[in-house]
């Protein structure tokens, strides 16, 4: 641990903190049709949309339609992606002359990239064309990430209205996210890519004649543009296989940053979008608040434990190449050492991004815990782009009920008293995370296809699969790696994303949908205040505590027990 590597995490984290009000207040004028900077310019092609579709703009939906046009429309474009995939050799740029990508690995990749999630059991230089690569795989990006941020502003309007039967038009809410934030900020991103190295043509793959007399495959590619949506709408799917890791799609110190910066932005400042809308500004820097501590507090275990790499391991490797003086090394990138690889990982798992800079399997255990950590908690660190805020408010709802509790009152949130609806919804969300993980990983280990999968034994071979059906109900796309595709596992996470994704927001937008039904109370002498130190205290302790129940146990038998059986001078 060095002060150059505390001092990047100090910059970063200023740089982070100055956007999230300006970002919060344009997002919240955006959403509630309010005028910005860009609609004198964006206005016009906004109505002309409507028209083109048909899209009653001033309608507007109770939450089970709300729920039926994000369903409808995922559908649809799950189909539309996975058809690009199994035709692409009929497709035009395709200069390497692809052919169809299997079946199952289409309906994993279609349903991966239309959950937010980018899981990818496949090498996209080698695999997908440049036509399947921007059509499905990068359009993809942008309607993922629109899709998470309606339904928390759904829900945030939830909070805010009064009597009121509708939550907002689906259908305006995806054209304003996409016209007036996601567009203009990914353009603006692709070109300082650009500059700073990253491909953007649609050339034929490269072959160089290196200085050894042999011929080196160069991809090619339009990267930029990608690239940006990637970080932007914490997508995480790589043009490359080796993804943030690759020179082509992070070559600088200068890029590294940005894409870490990108992919807070948007989760960072709904925390002020939601005190906007809600009449409490307080309350959002107090969930700022909570996001920030834990974000800071998973960084500095990771760091800490890289830094600080096993003896066994340090003395099993006499060269040093794997476990230098300075820390762990191995499958970290020189370029971005090791405090940069630990703050890129914290940053990508806090939100639902699996874009990597560096290799998961080879950090040390309690390294590797912090990643698997964050997605487990939810992703709500920041979180994915409106999926890391709606998360967040269903633990806003459980700890408000528990200081009812505590004072033996009916909970109040906002002017809204929580009731036993509320707090069903709020546990049901909770409950089909952890459901749809701890059931997948057991019965992979159970079965033969998943035994066969897996390429290590002991704690470190549990740690990937848990990571593997963890990762893709959060909706992240990172790996531990170690798996072998086959057609059991594409099937089997991809049914795990789209439960991860979608069985969750519906009690959302149900939580929504009631909330907004309610009359708004004033405050009394026992109201629970949720813009004070003390509740963001409790809220940290919520989560803490609901993670930990959750998981523990299988923590206990992968990165926990490897830890341990390393200290003893076991390895794996």
């Amino acid at each position: 641990m060095t002060a150059n590597g505390w001092l990047q995490f100090a910059l970063f984290s200023i740089v982070l903190l100055l956007f999230v009000k300006p970002v919060g207040l344009y997002l919240a004028r955006v959403m509630e049709g309010e005028r910005t900077w860009l609609s004198p310019v964006l206005r016009p092609v906004e109505r002309l949309i409507y028209k083109l579709c048909g899209v009653q703009a001033e309608a507007e939906m109770n939450w089970r339609q709300y729920a039926f046009a994000l369903l409808g429309f995922s559908a649809v474009t799950m189909v539309f992606t996975y058809a690009i995939e199994r035709l692409q050799q009929y497709l035009p740029w395709n200069p390497q002359h692809l052919g169809a990508v299997g079946p199952d690995l289409a309906f994993n990749t279609a349903a991966s990239f239309t959950t937010n999630t980018n899981w990818q059991f496949y090498s996209g230089e080698s695999t997908m064309s440049y036509f399947t690569q921007m059509m499905g795989l990068a359009t993809h990006n942008f309607w993922s990430a629109a899709a998470g941020i309606v339904v928390a502003i759904a829900l945030i309007r939830g909070i805010k209205r009064t009597t009121s039967a509708t939550i907002g038009n689906f259908w305006v809410d995806m054209t304003r996210t996409l016209l007036y934030v996601l567009l203009p900020l990914s353009v603006i991103s692709a070109l300082i890519l650009v500059w700073q190295g990253v491909p953007q043509n649609f050339n034929a793959y490269t072959a160089a004649h290196t200085l050894e007399h042999t011929t080196q495959t160069i991809a090619q590619g339009p990267v930029a543009s990608q690239e940006a949506i990637k970080e932007l709408g914490t997508n995480g799917g790589g043009f490359y296989n080796a993804n943030s890791a690759h020179p082509y799609e992070n070559p600088t110190p200068a890029t590294n940053f940005l894409e870490m910066w990108l992919i807070f932005l948007i989760g960072a400042g709904l925390t002020y979008t939601l005190g906007t809308m809600t009449g409490s500004k307080g309350h959002g820097w107090a969930v700022c608040a909570a996001m920030y501590i834990l974000f800071a507090v998973g960084f500095t275990v990771c760091y800490w434990a890289e830094a600080h790499p096993y003896k066994v391991i340090h003395n099993a490797v006499q060269t040093q190449t794997a476990t230098a003086p300075g820390g762990n090394m191995e499958g970290k990138e020189v370029r971005f050492g090791i405090s940069d690889s630990a703050l890129f990982s914290t940053v990508t798992t806090d939100a639902s991004c699996g874009a990597v800079n560096s290799m998961f399997d080879s950090f040390t255990p309690l390294g590797g815990m912090v990643p698997l950590s964050n997605i487990m908690a939810g992703e709500i660190i920041f979180g994915g782009v409106g999926s890391g805020m709606y998360g967040m408010l269903i633990f806003v709802v459980l700890a408000v009920f528990i200081a009812g509790l505590m004072v033996g009152r009916t909970p109040e949130y906002l002017g809204k008293k929580i009731e036993a609806y509320d707090v069903k919804m709020a546990m049901l969300y909770a409950l089909i995370f952890a459901f749809i993980i701890l059931v997948f990983s057991a019965i992979f280990v159970l079965r033969p296809a998943g035994l066969t999968a897996m390429a290590n034994p002991g704690p470190h071979g549990f740690t990937e699969v848990l990571y593997a059906f963890v990762s893709g109900a959060g909706n992240n796309g990172s790996a531990f790696a170690g798996l072998s595709a086959n057609w059991w596992l594409n099937v089997a996470i991809g049914f795990d994303m789209l439960m991860g994704r979608f069985l969750m927001m519906i009690p959302v937008l149900a939580l929504a949908g009631n909330l907004a039904q309610k009359k708004t109370i004033p405050p009394s002498p026992g109201t629970f205040p949720v813009n004070t130190p003390l509740f963001t205290v409790l809220l940290i302790g919520v989560i803490l505590i609901v993670g930990a129940l959750t998981f523990f146990p299988a923590l206990s038998l992968g990165p926990i027990l490897e830890h341990l059986l390393l200290n003893a001078r076991q390895l794996f």
